[in-house]
């Protein structure tokens, strides 16, 4: 099984008696094997894909693959290995690019220069159709997600939570037995804390969380577990 793979499985409810459900596929992608997630509407079928950094082919085919409409693009943060694959996405499918916060400006911007810094193909940078701020929400057919502005990796870092299946999705603030990276620039280390603590941990231990790279876990294990965090 791939990391971060998840498929939610709907009940047997008969179709006309069934309450709307969000459903999510996770598929690895690009050199870091970072989590780009399809998420979607199972009465509508209409999707957002959650940080599409690269190998937009094996997207499309995933999107085919499950039957989606696609119609957005939900971006978390702005490095290349998230972001790097939305213009192309964009441009192709005429979605709208939603997200992440004005604070990740720079490295939107900035695109081309990672790029070329970690070996990845040409990026070229975007206009976000919507900024999203904390206290937003995002919605894909029948579904609503909360958004919550979680900086300290990047300033502008946003996560998308889903309470109706207690499910977020985290991008590089939080893993699986560690925490995002704050050595680049404009990241700081207590505000990064802060935003797990403040903004994470109220969603529930009984959350899990699909982090921007490797396998799922939930709030609860990593404040027992994790060693960056625990006891907060």
């Amino acid at each position: 099984m791939l990391a971060g793979f998840a498929d939610r499985e709907t009940t047997q409810t008969p179709e006309k008696y069934k309450s709307p459900m969000l459903q999510y596929h996770t598929v690895p992608v690009t050199a870091f094997q970072q989590n780009c997630s399809l998420v979607w509407c199972d009465q509508t079928m209409d999707a957002a894909v959650i940080d599409p950094g690269g190998d937009i082919e094996q997207i499309e085919w995933e999107v085919e693959r499950l039957g989606l409409n696609l119609k957005a693009i939900w971006i978390t943060h702005a490095h290349i290995d998230h972001a790097g694959g939305t213009s192309e996405l964009a441009a192709k499918h005429a979605l709208p690019i939603i997200g992440p916060h004005e604070g990740d400006q720079f490295w939107i911007d900035g695109l081309p220069q990672q790029g070329a810094m970690f070996g990845f193909p040409h990026s070229d940078p975007f206009v976000p159709t919507r900024w999203l701020h904390d206290g937003d929400t995002v919605t894909i057919g029948q579904e609503t997600l909360n958004v919550r502005h979680c900086p300290g990796h990047t300033p502008g870092h946003v996560v998308f939570h889903s309470p109706q299946i207690d499910r977020a999705f985290v991008g590089d603030v939080l893993f699986a037995g560690s925490i995002g990276r704050t050595d680049f620039p404009q990241g700081n280390h207590q505000q990064l804390i802060d935003s797990i603590v403040q903004r994470l941990w109220p969603m529930g231990d009984q959350t899990i969380f699909i982090p921007g790279h490797g396998p799922e876990s939930s709030f609860g294990r990593e404040r027992k577990l994790n060693p960056y965090v625990s006891g907060t």
